[in-house]
C-alpha cells in the first residue's frame, strides 16, 4: 500500500510524526511532501520517499498557492497513493483538492485554527476552502474539542466525519523526567516556541520584566526561532540579565530538564506539543486558558491557567508558582507526568491512524 503524507514543515513532521511513519513503513511504502529542508535525508534514511513542495506558510499570494496545488497534483499522479494524510491549513486544503482529482481518500488533521481564522481579511475565504476540502475528505482528525465544535457549528463539516485525538501525542519513553545538572535557588521559567506575537511573547516579556525587579531569584528563558524579526532586536537589546534567550535547540530535553516551570502564553493552539513534552518530563506548567492548553494543564493540579493576552494574570500565576514549597512544585511535576502517560501517549494517536486507514480502505474494496 502507498501512503502519502503532506505537511508544511520538516520539524513538525519529524518531531511529532516519526513514530507514525515508522509504524506505517513496516508494511507500506510511505512518501512525504513538504518544503525543502537540508535534513530531508533523515526522512530518506527512515525509508521514506521525499518530495519538495513550494509552501508559503503565512503568505496569501494566489499564484504561489496555485503553484503549490499543481505541485500536489503532480506528486499524487507520480506516487499514486492508496490514501493521503494531510496536516496544517494549506496541505489540508490544496492537498485535498489535488486528491479529489484522482479520487484518492484523505485523512485530514486540524492541528489548530491558526492565524488564518483570526485574520478578518481571509477568514471567510479560509472557511469556504475548508468547507470544500472537508466535503471530499474521508475523515478529519481534530486535536481539541473546541476546534471540532467550531467546524461543526460553522457548517464546515458534518459531525460523523470528525474524530477527536489527543493532539500529536508525546513519546513518553523519549520524554521522561530527568535530573537537573545544576541545582540552585533560582526559579527558572522557560518559554519554548516560535518567537512571535501570537505565541504570547510580549506578555511573557512584560511579566518577566516586572517580576524580576521584585524577585532576584528568577530567570526567564526563551528557546526557539524568531518568526517575527522585530523581537530579535527587542530581546537582544534588553539589559535585564534575568531575561535570557537560549537560541535554538537540537534537543529540547536538555533545556526542559533544567527548567522549574514551562510557560506557554500562546493565543491559540491545536494541542500544545511543548506542554505535552514538558508534562512527560514531569514539569509544572503555566499556560493560557485556551483550547490546546487547558486539556493538558489542570489548574492547581499540575500548573496554572491564566487569561490569554493578559500579562497581569500571567504575572500573578508566575508569582503564585514561585511561592509554592519545593514539595508542592515536585507534586505538580509528578501530576504532569501522570496526565501525559494516561491521556497523551503517542501510541494512542498511532493506533487511531492505523485503524482509520484500515477502515477507509476496507470500505473501498
Amino acid at each position: 500500500m502507498n501512503i502519502l503524507m503532506i505537511t508544511n514543515n520538516f520539524v513538525g513532521l519529524y518531531n511529532f510524526r516519526s513514530e507514525l511513519i515508522m509504524a506505517l513503513i513496516k508494511d507500506n511504502r510511505v512518501a512525504c511532501a513538504l518544503p525543502y529542508d537540508p535534513r530531508k535525508s533523515w526522512l530518506q534514511e527512515m525509508g521514506c520517499d521525499y518530495f519538495d513542495t513550494p509552501v508559503d506558510r503565512r503568505g496569501i499570494n494566489p499564484f504561489t498557492d496555485l503553484r503549490l496545488l499543481i505541485s500536489y497534483i503532480k506528486i499524487i499522479r507520480k506516487v499514486n497513493p492508496d490514501i493521503i494524510l494531510t496536516y496544517t491549513v494549506k496541505p489540508n486544503v490544496y492537498g485535498t483538492f489535488a486528491a479529489s482529482i484522482y479520487k484518492k481518500p484523505v485523512i485530514m488533521n486540524i492541528t489548530g485554527l491558526g492565524s488564518s481564522f483570526n485574520n478578518n481579511k481571509i477568514r471567510k475565504l479560509v472557511i469556504q476552502l475548508y468547507k470544500y476540502a472537508c466535503r471530499t475528505a474521508k475523515l478529519v482528525f481534530f486535536q481539541n474539542e473546541d476546534n471540532r465544535l467550531f467546524f461543526i457549528a460553522n457548517n464546515i463539516i458534518d459531525n460523523e466525519k470528525t474524530k477527536l485525538i489527543p493532539g500529536s501525542g508525546v513519546n513518553i519513553t523519549k520524554y521522561k523526567p530527568l535530573p537537573k545538572e545544576k541545582q540552585d535557588e533560582t526559579v527558572k521559567f522557560l518559554f519554548i516556541g516560535r518567537i512571535m506575537k501570537e505565541k504570547g511573547i510580549e506578555e511573557y516579556l512584560e511579566a518577566a520584566e516586572q517580576i524580576s525587579q521584585s524577585y532576584s531569584n528568577t530567570e526567564f528563558q526563551m528557546l526557539g526561532p524568531f518568526e517575527e524579526l522585530k523581537y530579535k532586536n527587542i530581546i537582544n537589546n534588553k539589559k535585564n540579565k534575568k531575561i535570557v534567550y537560549l537560541g535554538i535547540s537540537q534537543d529540547v530535553r536538555n533545556e526542559i530538564k533544567e527548567a522549574d516551570c514551562i510557560v506557554n502564553p500562546s493565543y491559540h493552539e491545536g494541542m500544545s506539543n511543548v506542554l505535552l513534552e514538558a508534562a512527560a518530563m514531569g514539569k509544572p506548567l503555566i499556560a493560557s486558558n485556551i483550547p490546546g492548553c487547558k486539556e493538558i494543564v489542570r489548574d492547581g493540579y499540575n500548573g496554572y491557567l491564566f487569561e490569554a493576552r493578559s500579562s497581569i494574570d500571567l504575572k500573578d500565576k508566575l508569582i503564585k508558582f514561585m511561592k509554592l514549597s519545593k514539595k508542592e512544585k515536585q507534586l505538580m511535576g509528578m501530576n504532569s507526568r501522570k496526565i501525559a502517560e494516561a491521556e497523551f501517549d503517542r501510541n494512542i494517536v498511532i493506533g487511531e491512524y492505523i485503524n482509520a486507514i484500515h477502515n477507509i480502505l476496507n470500505k473501498r474494496v
